[in-house]
């Protein structure tokens, strides 16, 4: 009986075009949109040509500064500031008129750096003509050292040399932070339409009734609908990493340099999989409660909506933290361990000890969850409109 009422359940959610869109298209577009999103954020400049505006008086020796930069255009402009208020240029410099001869003479000059550091390719812009500058300034301070007969090594006494602890970089870092926030969001917006149709939709539509008179045991009915929405949000979390891990392959540079699984591969893939069916089960039992409380569809979303927006939360708080600072309690705490586990599994770790207490916190509250359902769903007041 319980077989029949979950394939029958599958058959009517699937045959809803709302589920389909929010089950298989929406993560798609979704994953595209985030991945090429991300990916930009992770780009240097390279490839790019940018467009930088210069005063009048900028010619051949300023120009020299440059050398090895090869994408950065020049514009000459009366007002540079002006030319990047309107958008033509990203970045301007401006230089004190004369400013090579005074460098040269040692006397004071200026330079003036206009652009947007909230603009990312202003901000490329603006940190390659910084570097270039600053590289000038190396060179013309120990040419007059030189000069004066004074050792280099006097103004530099020592240098620091600063090393990693980890082999972290931004593309691996930012892949820890897309995928399980695209993981939680996908999950939880594929299974909200079919938990509000399996109970909510029913009372709104006078089936409930029908559906409770037919002998079959209320803990079946539940059970059958709770794994019904546990199967479409495990499947759109499937679908959803499958679709990432081909757009960072196929779309992506710097993201799919970034990743390096070596011979573990096949277990991250895995242990991913594992982890986002049981948030999905979880999701889905917390998603249930909602709509056994809710009297119309309407409502059931209306419930489960901070239900979505609490499982981002925790992205701001996993972000900061570095992979080796992870404690067990990042690890059992609900819906911000999906956030810890996988960005451990996104470095390659596999901590076995790490993915059981994960598995087991979201297991406990899927039976407590579950429980409380029950009672409610056997007490013809949640039941009935």
């Amino acid at each position: 009986m319980l077989r029949k009422i979950y394939f029958k359940e599958m058959k009517d959610s699937f045959r809803d075009k709302r589920t389909l869109l929010l089950t298989v298209l929406l993560p798609i577009v979704m994953m595209t949109g985030l991945v090429l999103f991300y990916e930009s954020m992770l780009s240097d400049g390279d490839g790019e040509v940018f467009t930088l505006a210069v005063n009048e008086s900028f010619g051949v020796q300023e120009e020299a500064l440059f050398v090895g930069v090869d994408n950065i255009e020049f514009v000459k402009a009366a007002d540079p500031e002006a030319v990047v208020g309107d958008g033509d240029a990203q970045a301007a410099l401006i230089m004190e008129s004369g400013f090579m001869e005074k460098v040269e003479n040692g006397e004071a000059a200026g330079v003036t750096l206009v652009g947007n550091s909230f603009s990312q390719n202003s901000s490329i812009l603006m940190g390659q003509v910084t570097a270039a500058l600053g590289n000038y300034e190396k060179v013309v301070i120990a040419d007059r050292l030189e000069a004066q007969g004074t050792p280099q090594e006097l103004v530099q006494p020592f240098t620091i040399e600063q090393k990693e602890l980890t082999e972290e970089t931004a593309g691996i870092n930012m892949i820890a932070m897309l995928v399980p926030m695209i993981l939680a969001l996908a999950i939880g917006i594929g299974a909200t339409p079919s938990s509000s149709d399996l109970f909510a939709g029913e009372k709104e539509k006078k089936t409930m009734e029908a559906l409770l008179m037919t002998p079959v045991n209320r803990l079946t009915l539940l059970f059958a609908k709770w794994l019904t929405i546990s199967t479409i949000g495990a499947l759109t979390g499937m679908i959803t990493l499958i679709v990432v891990a081909m757009e960072i392959t196929f779309l992506t540079e710097n993201m799919k340099n970034a990743i390096s699984f070596g011979e573990n591969v096949y277990l991250v893939v895995g242990f991913a999989l594992l982890v986002s069916i049981v948030y999905a089960m979880f999701i889905a039992t917390l998603l249930m409660i909602t709509s056994i409380m809710a009297k119309t569809v309407k409502e059931s979303q209306s419930y489960g909506t901070p239900i979505l927006m609490v499982a981002v939360f925790p992205i701001m708080i996993i972000s900061g933290i570095g992979i080796n600072e992870l404690t067990v309690q990042h690890f059992a705490i609900p819906i911000m361990n999906i956030f810890t586990i996988l960005k451990e599994l996104s470095f390659g770790i596999i901590n076995y000890e790490h993915l059981a207490i994960m598995i087991g916190s979201n297991l406990l509250c899927i039976i407590v969850a579950f429980v409380i359902a029950r009672i409610m769903f056997l007490k013809d007041k949640w039941v009935m409109n």
